[in-house]
């Protein structure tokens, strides 16, 4: 039996439903919105589980699912090794988001990271302590930074709100995900000139352990080539 993991709510989920259904699959919820089973029509051998967004990763990398549609943003941020855990199959075309870094808008000579880095270094000389950047993706955010050489600062763990934390005085940056950047601007932060830390979309993963054949038939079936 294929076990696939879908986001259990809001956009993500009705977006995945729609996108197996124009293949030919249709997902519903087998009760409640607060059940978190479901059914599957059109394809044999797949059970539907409703998970959180973030869950899937993990659930995927421990092979308690074998297939999962989730943002690439999570699978980096959350599992180390991710490729030796799991297969990167199909990008869905929906939930586009980038992750990236903003500063204050009235910071007028901060717009790349190379001006982030100097900023960073006089900040510590003139305060005592680190410029702080809130965020959840501790992982993607330290090494994008370790890769543009940026040392001093440190990172304040955000899991909500983290636009406010710069008006609230508990970080002098952000790093987070955005798809339109409205919610960066209310909050007069502007986000650094460059490409972005991660462009993210929903994709759908397969557990690397899992891609035996009934896998790869229900991915034909979906229209699409297994991975060799």
């Amino acid at each position: 039996m294929i076990r696939l993991g879908v986001p259990s709510k809001g956009r993500l989920m009705e977006q995945s439903f729609d996108w197996f259904a124009a293949r030919g699959v249709r997902l519903s919820r087998a009760g409640s919105d607060r059940e978190y089973s479901g059914r599957v029509e059109g394809a044999e051998g797949v059970s539907l589980v409703l998970l959180s967004a973030g869950e899937i990763p993990r659930e995927l990398a421990a092979g308690r699912i074998q297939l999962g549609v989730t943002g690439t943003d999570l699978v980096r941020e959350k599992l180390a090794g991710w490729r030796s855990d799991v297969v990167e199959l199909v990008p869905m075309g929906f939930g586009h988001a980038d992750l990236i870094l903003a500063v204050p808008a009235c910071w007028r000579d901060c717009e790349t990271i190379d001006d982030l880095a100097a900023i960073a270094r006089d900040f510590r000389q003139a305060h005592g302590f680190r410029l702080r950047i809130a965020t959840k993706y501790h992982r993607l955010v330290r090494a994008w930074l370790s890769r543009h050489e940026v040392a001093d600062y440190q990172l304040v763990d955000s899991q909500g709100a983290t636009e406010g934390t710069v008006a609230n005085q508990t970080a002098e940056a952000v790093a987070d995900i955005t798809s339109s950047g409205e919610t960066l601007r209310a909050n007069h932060l502007r986000i650094l000139d460059g490409p972005p830390i991660l462009r993210s979309q929903a994709t759908l993963f397969a557990c690397r352990g899992a891609m035996g054949p009934e896998v790869r038939a229900f991915l034909c079936q979906l229209g699409f080539e297994p991975p060799v």
